[in-house]
């Protein structure tokens, strides 16, 4: 049998840890990531606006002027923004200009995922008023460019939840019917 001290040495060791145990913090709740989109309505919608606004910034682009590449690049990521970066500084170098506005007739979602925010859709580009020029004036435009172009295009949900352009691809697999 045990002596009374080494009981109430026992009894206060006891009384000291669940002191201590109310004394340590709860953990931090990890937050529950919301998903990026409510439904793939507004996934796509996002992407057409987003699209929008790209083919928008690409219309005020001056192969002069590098400042005004940055409204492209902002709506851009991934590769889409790595082969832009690299032609549109190989255009100012070589003193490349462009004439006529690209335009886009419709965009047709292909599929969304509303937790990453990835989004792919059909676009129809309407290149048919552009023209680039090389430093002498004459157009490097090839002449059997089509003038309404099929591109897949790929949207990537960016930190701040507006989506970003992340991969282009002229396309085969529909055809662009106005």
């Amino acid at each position: 049998m045990m002596s009374p001290t080494p009981l109430r040495l026992l009894a206060v060791l006891a009384l000291g840890v669940s002191l201590l145990s109310g004394c340590t913090p709860t953990p931090e709740s990890t937050p529950t990531p919301s998903p990026a989109f409510t439904s793939e309505e507004e996934a796509f919608a996002a992407a057409e606006a987003t699209f929008s606004e790209y083919i928008d910034a690409l219309n005020r682009v001056d192969f002069s002027d590098p400042a005004t590449f940055e409204g492209v690049f902002s709506h851009l990521s991934g590769q889409a923004a790595e082969s832009t970066r690299r032609a549109f500084s190989q255009f100012h170098a070589q003193g490349v200009l462009t004439s006529g506005a690209t335009r886009f007739l419709w965009v047709s979602g292909v599929s969304a995922d509303a937790d990453s925010g990835g989004v792919q859709a059909r676009v129809c580009i309407d290149v048919s008023e552009v023209d680039v020029v090389d430093s002498d004036g004459a157009s490097i435009v090839a002449p059997d460019r089509p003038a309404l172009q099929p591109t897949v295009v790929t949207f990537a949900a960016t930190a701040n939840a507006a989506s970003t352009i992340s991969d282009l691809q002229n396309s085969e697999e529909f055809t662009c019917a106005s």
